[in-house]
């Protein structure tokens, strides 16, 4: 049937709920949203093709300049990928600090989705005490690598620096605060009479059209797929890591997923400080030459990493996919689509935090 399209509104490419550039087209009849089209194109930095043709020493670095709000998760899938081709196996000590490493990129990435989102639909209150306990977040993050942003803390074989016992103690009761904190922000989102006006039943994303559209990380889980990298990966299942999922599949599922994500979080680093044995974080390995595909769960969901060396380490090929493309295919074609005003189309697109960073680079 032909549609009737009233008006056809851009929202961006700079628009005060972005955290990037970008454009949305939509297609109304009155408030209603008929359809929509996501424009990209407004960072584009040719990295794969920077990496090609460079020692695996310099494009590790190259890796988490990929995205600045994930940048440890594309540090931990290149190295770990980097391994797989050559058969490293890290010390039981450095694994444990990995996941420590991102979990706390994992939660500092949330809570900046999860302010951006309040932000959009006005509840600056609750968006400021998010963001507040991001800061939390980055000074741990600073305590353990030395850095906040582009921190290059893994490496082929394990980690760059240990833990010292004092900066565990730290952070552990950082982690108290936080939880209680995070409780109370968790029951103020989930109570407010507000939020559920503008979050429950909009964007609704089905199960089915989850698995058509192939969404990954909270978004999929917030649909009702449990899917999840960290399933697999051997040092999350000594930690009994299993997936959270809800089925609603609306904005109010996709920000309760992270909330309750961020607790998860906040449980396994305290699970594997706990069992974080003693001795080295460094166990060496020489990189070589071959070819791995390997993927981890990064905030956002499934990042993969294509990578093929030559014999000196040097990589002849690399691509990389990143879980926003389709993420925001899902939201642009399925999300959007019958969404009855055109204010919830900025907060339905921030509830499945796309990274443009990451589609961009």
């Amino acid at each position: 049937m032909k549609k009737t399209v009233d008006v056809a509104m851009p929202i961006g490419p700079v628009h005060p709920c972005w955290k990037e550039p970008v454009r949305i087209k939509c297609e109304t009849k009155g408030e209603k949203v008929l359809g929509a089209e996501v424009e990209m194109g407004y960072m584009k930095k040719g990295i794969e093709r920077i990496m090609q043709g460079r020692p695996w020493q310099e494009v590790m670095f190259l890796a988490e300049r990929v995205c600045g709000i994930c940048s440890i998760v594309h540090n931990m899938v290149f190295t770990e990928t980097m391994e797989e081709i050559s058969g490293i196996v890290p010390p039981e000590r450095a694994a444990f600090l990995r996941v420590v490493a991102n979990e706390l990129d994992r939660m500092q990435s949330h809570l900046i989705a999860n302010f951006s989102y309040c932000y959009t639909i006005e509840h600056e209150t609750l968006a400021m005490y998010l963001l507040n306990e991001r800061e939390t977040v980055m000074d741990m993050i600073e305590l353990l690598t030395g850095n906040r942003v582009n921190t290059a803390y893994m490496i082929p074989g394990g980690v760059r620096y240990d833990l010292r016992e004092e900066d565990a103690e730290t952070m552990r009761n950082n982690l108290d605060r936080l939880e209680k904190n995070l409780r109370r922000y968790t029951k103020m989102f989930d109570g407010g009479p507000l939020i559920a006006l503008r979050s429950r039943g909009i964007g609704v994303l089905t199960k089915e059209e989850a698995l058509e559209a192939h969404a990954v990380g909270p978004t999929g889980r917030a649909s009702g797929i449990p899917a999840d990298c960290r399933s697999n990966h051997p040092t999350y299942q000594k930690l009994g890591f299993e997936p959270i999922v809800r089925t609603e599949g609306d904005n109010y599922a996709r920000i309760m997923v992270r909330f309750d994500e961020l607790m998860q979080s906040i449980g396994l680093i305290r699970r594997a400080l706990a069992m974080m044995p003693e001795g080295p974080v460094r166990g060496g390995g020489e990189c070589k030459g071959g070819e791995a595909r390997y993927s981890g769960e990064a905030p956002r969901g499934e990042l993969t990493y294509f990578i093929r060396t030559d014999r000196y380490g040097r990589v002849e090929e690399i691509a990389i996919q990143t879980p926003s493309i389709m993420n925001i295919d899902a939201c642009a074609h399925y999300m959007l689509t019958e969404v009855n005003s055109l204010a919830d189309v900025t907060s339905t697109f921030i509830s499945s935090d796309p990274c443009i960073a990451c589609n961009e680079r």
